[in-house]
């Protein structure tokens, strides 16, 4: 059962790629042929370009056959992978088996204390499935108050399209939604069967059409860097650049960090909020010194 799993992903996600092509991509002919009922390549014209049967290539896509690694080689070519792409397909099919446990992650402690130094820099500790483990204040005031959040569901992906509050936030929301997706679909292929990840995307699907279309194109993206747009309710309009840092001790332990040049509008909006979380922080526990 668990090679079911990690194959029939493997083959959505190659009739996902196909469905992306035209004829004319890959050097075929489209003139004279009758309408295509459906998008994208054929199984038949995959499995031409890649010199095996069509039959092969429909044991691969229905997810009854493991291909080899040339094979997969001269799929990933033909169907015009990029990087990412090729590295999710090669992942899933090394996996045959799920993980013999789950056990609930905790922040690596080096983490945890380089999050408390940095003052003026937002950053989260993210897991698996991007279970926020580990904030800073700054990160709070930023992008949400994860401790009110609880523990099982303080997910960015869930708070993303669960909140109403971070379609406002992220000024390219859908952006931001499609990439959160891309990146959870391309970390699913280290544990293929995860029963909290079907749980979570079933929960979101049933929630929210965006998602459950968006899940099914398939697509991948690692957790790189990139620019976000926000709007932010106490110090407006900035943009932040983010990065990713992964964790020597636990790899699917991901540290993300925003950014702005010292000087920028960005940098000085970032520097006002830490000082209002800082105030904020203080009326919390009480010890505003009054005139």
């Amino acid at each position: 059962m668990s090679r079911d799993l990690h194959l029939n992903e493997l083959g959505e996600f190659l009739k996902a790629r196909r469905a992306d092509l035209n004829p004319a991509d890959v050097g075929l002919p489209a003139a004279g042929e009758q309408p295509r009922r459906v998008a994208g390549l054929r199984r038949e014209e995959v499995a031409l370009l890649a010199s095996i049967s069509t039959e092969y290539y429909a044991r691969i896509e229905q997810g009854r056959l493991q291909a080899s690694i040339p094979v997969l080689a001269d799929l990933a070519r033909v169907l015009r992978l990029n990087a990412d792409q090729r590295v999710y397909l090669f992942d899933l099919a090394a996996k045959n088996k799920l993980p013999s446990h789950d056990t609930r992650q905790t922040v690596d402690p080096q983490l945890q204390l380089l999050l408390d130094d940095l003052a003026i820099t937002p950053a989260v500790v993210s897991g698996r499935r991007t279970d926020v483990l580990a904030w800073n204040r700054l990160a709070a005031a930023l992008i949400a108050d994860y401790a009110n959040i609880p523990e099982d569901h303080r997910t960015f992906i869930r708070i993303l399209f669960t909140d109403p509050v971070m379609r406002t936030l992220y000024m390219d929301w859908e952006e931001v939604a499609h990439v959160a997706i891309a990146q959870v679909r391309m970390e699913s292929a280290h544990y293929p069967g995860d029963p909290k990840l079907t749980a979570l995307v079933n929960e979101l699907s049933a929630h929210d059409p965006q998602f459950r279309q968006w899940w099914t194109e398939h697509q991948v993206a690692g957790r790189t860097t990139g620019i976000r747009r926000l709007r932010h309710p106490v110090v407006g309009e900035l943009t932040l650049g983010w990065n990713t840092l992964t964790s020597a001790s636990d790899p699917d332990q991901k540290l993300i960090v925003w950014t702005a040049p010292p000087g920028s509008a960005a940098h000085d909006a970032l520097r006002l909020l830490a000082s209002w979380a800082a105030d904020q922080n203080l009326r919390a526990s009480g010890n505003v010194t009054r005139a």
